[in-house]
């Protein structure tokens, strides 16, 4: 994954570089996160090239990022002055418990199987401070897909798959880890989609045992 994503980044960050890819609905729920995140810091988990960054920080969000790709935090830097992009793992972020007061997911557990979806959310409850918000953007539905040819149709040759959940099975996993579930949007999809969306925003248990 991280090598698919450092061959892409500079494709992906010119083709990407703002939310017109988002439907109106999903940048709802990810303002009445923003909103719920009243003070404190956000990270964006799986930040990519920084577009969901700089919509937070465009909506008055104290904001940092981390990903996987050093290719990807490169454009994120480029393309976001003034905003903290680390190199890290969702399985291993680099950050003290209790660090920030929400935690964004955007599509970002989608290239992780099943068996390693756990350890991303425990990462993420880790680092949310009790009370703290966490936002969880994916495709709905079971199984795994090749989406290699999105990317080999840029010229760019690497292997890469997608992995679908449903919103209960992700509800299920922020239970997992303290996290409640406070509301979800699950919607067809539209336009160039092939899956149904799914968003769950959950809140992390007040109490720290």
């Amino acid at each position: 994954m991280r090598r698919a994503y450092d061959v892409v980044a500079e494709d992906y960050a010119a083709r990407l570089p703002d939310n017109r890819s988002e439907a109106a609905i999903d940048l709802a729920m990810v303002d009445a996160f923003a909103a719920a995140v009243d003070e404190g810091a956000i990270l964006d988990a799986g930040c990519g090239a920084g577009r969901m960054s700089r919509y937070l920080l465009r909506r008055g969000c104290d904001v940092e990022g981390v990903d996987l790709s050093p290719g990807m935090v490169a454009m994120a830097r480029r393309d976001t002055p003034g905003v903290r992009f680390t190199v890290g793992s969702l399985a291993d972020l680099p950050y003290p418990d209790g660090s920030f007061a929400g935690v964004l997911l955007w599509y970002s557990i989608i290239h992780t199987a099943p068996a390693g979806q756990d350890r991303i959310f425990a990462e993420a409850a880790r680092v949310l401070r009790p009370g703290g918000h966490l936002l969880v953007g994916f495709q709905a539905g079971t199984g795994t897909k090749d989406v290699s040819a999105a990317y080999s149709r840029y010229g760019h040759d690497v292997e890469l798959e997608r992995h679908l959940f449903t919103a209960d099975e992700v509800a299920a996993r922020l239970e997992a880890v303290r996290v409640r579930e406070l509301t979800r949007l699950v919607r067809r999809a539209e336009g160039p989609e092939h899956d149904d969306q799914a968003i769950v925003l959950g809140r992390r248990s007040a109490q720290t045992r």
